[in-house]
């Protein structure tokens, strides 16, 4: 772990475990060679297997410069794969790639959230977060884990839970569980309600969402013949993704 510190502020906990980071490179299937992104490589225990893929055109992006001057001085040959970048904040150049990472445990609901907003560019992600946030993001309806990101993203993504990880394999340890999951992008191009309306009204929908959905979503000044819907009787954790669609399309 020489070389880079783990910095309590961006999240950081780096896997030290060779087995795991090994499964979850293998675990990205790529099929089409298709540019990945590396999210946070840290101290690059996942970047050697990454490099060990030739035909993969690959970049790591991170916002520690620690990091990236790390891995530049080890890797010289593939300074320019080492990128000081914000993927939060990038507007990749790609037309179609994979994302792969330990995601940063503060901001890993946020880099979903903007996998959403590449989703017709994303094709397959592979990622260790906290096991919470796995859950949640793999869960169906009627439970209480299910929420935002579990609509958003199985809107578009197919997603399989691959494994847990416990806290001992990084450094510092988490005082949580962590998972790797797999998303991988669906044959839906585009949904058949207005897709805008569609993250607002799920949005709105868990923001409250020990309300029905008549009360959650009080701001969106629906329609009586919205409000009046059996459906609005509802929880926002009650409904599928399909519902929430069909909901939208009422709405417009």
């Amino acid at each position: 772990m020489a070389g880079v510190k783990p910095k309590k502020h961006l999240g950081q906990h780096f896997l030290k475990d060779e087995n795991i980071a090994l499964k979850i490179v293998e675990a990205l299937k790529n099929i089409e060679n298709l540019p990945v992104l590396e999210i946070g490589p840290g101290t690059g225990v996942l970047t050697k297997y990454l490099l060990e893929k030739p035909s993969w055109e690959f970049y790591a992006l991170d916002v520690d410069l620690e990091s990236i001057d790390y891995l530049k001085s080890t890797y010289p040959d593939h300074g320019e794969r080492f990128q000081f970048q914000d993927y939060l904040k990038y507007d990749v150049p790609f037309e179609r790639f994979n994302v792969i990472g330990n995601f940063p445990y503060n901001i890993s609901s946020q880099l979903f959230f903007k996998i959403w907003d590449d989703r017709d560019k994303v094709d397959e992600v592979v990622c260790m977060i906290q096991k919470e946030v796995a859950d949640r993001i793999c869960e169906k309806e009627g439970s209480k884990t299910y929420g935002i990101l579990s609509v958003l993203l199985q809107a578009f993504f197919d997603i399989e839970y691959l494994f847990k990880v416990p806290p001992g394999v990084f450094n510092p340890p988490p005082k949580v569980q962590s998972a790797v999951i797999r998303l991988k992008r669906n044959n839906v191009a585009q949904l058949s309600c207005d897709e805008k309306l569609f993250k607002r009204v799920v949005k709105s929908g868990f923001g409250k969402r020990r309300k029905t959905l008549r009360n959650a979503l009080k701001d969106l000044n629906l329609p009586d013949a919205v409000t009046s819907l059996d459906v609005m009787n509802k929880r926002a954790e009650q409904l599928s993704v399909q519902d929430f669609i069909s909901l939208t399309e009422k709405i417009t």
